[in-house]
């Protein structure tokens, strides 16, 4: 899952890097994603190394290695052959191949370097699997700072059962697919493969509790068989 910008850099150094056999200089990273300042390279050159795209050898300078590209990403000699561009003289973000956005399953890029959008499911209702709350038509847009790795959500929530977690009803919690959580976090967790619901999950031997954050509220306790975690919260986003 990368934005454009992420995109664009990965390639401009790993061009930079078969021309030269060195890695490209901050200003220079700067100059060719047109950017103003040093320190949007360095969130960008962050995010690529936490999702295992780059290494950085510390202590050294100009020392950025590639450990792998995008599948979708077209050899460097194809696409300067391919747009008429030189490669030896500079980066051309044309060695993308295609729609960008039709390259990230269920993710599509935001204008801003920072931030990405995100799908955007409905509000919790039970009876129904997570899955079958999602509108293809509605995303969210999310700055990559709230994002950790894999793959991520937005969900609309319906309800008062959260508020002393400080969750309201009507807010966008951002979701972290995945089947594990650790106790005490708050999850999306589906019961008996048909409700879907966001509570606080605590383990108590062979059984799982779902914990509100309203007093008026009750916890519901299940065989752990009954439960499967859909993904915890990492975000919530409000509007006034």
């Amino acid at each position: 899952m990368l934005t454009r910008k992420q995109y664009e850099l990965l390639v401009f150094i790993d061009s930079h890097l078969k021309q030269t056999g060195f890695s490209p200089s901050f200003e220079e990273m700067k100059d060719a994603l047109n950017l103003r300042s040093k320190s949007g390279i360095h969130r960008l050159i962050s995010a690529l190394e936490e999702r295992g795209y780059i290494a950085r050898r510390h202590h050294r300078a100009r020392a950025l290695d590639v450990l792998r590209l995008p599948d979708n990403m077209v050899p460097r000699e194809t696409a300067a052959a391919s747009t008429g561009t030189d490669a030896a003289a500079g980066f051309s973000p044309n060695v993308i191949r295609g729609d960008f956005t039709q390259r990230l399953p269920g993710v599509r890029t935001a204008n801003d370097a920072g931030a990405i959008e995100l799908p955007m499911y409905g509000r919790i209702a039970a009876g129904l699997p997570i899955e079958a709350l999602r509108d293809t038509n509605s995303h969210i847009e999310v700055p990559m700072a709230l994002l950790g790795a894999g793959e991520h959500y937005g969900l609309e929530v319906a309800g008062d059962s959260m508020i002393e977690a400080g969750i309201l009803d009507g807010d966008m919690v951002i979701i972290q697919k995945g089947d594990t959580a650790e106790n005490g976090q708050i999850v999306v967790a589906l019961v008996d493969d048909a409700e879907v619901t966001l509570k606080r999950l605590r383990r108590r031997g062979n059984s799982i509790a779902l914990e509100p954050c309203n007093v008026r509220h009750e916890t519901r306790i299940f065989p752990a068989d009954r439960v499967k975690v859909q993904g915890r919260i990492v975000a919530l986003m409000r509007k006034y």
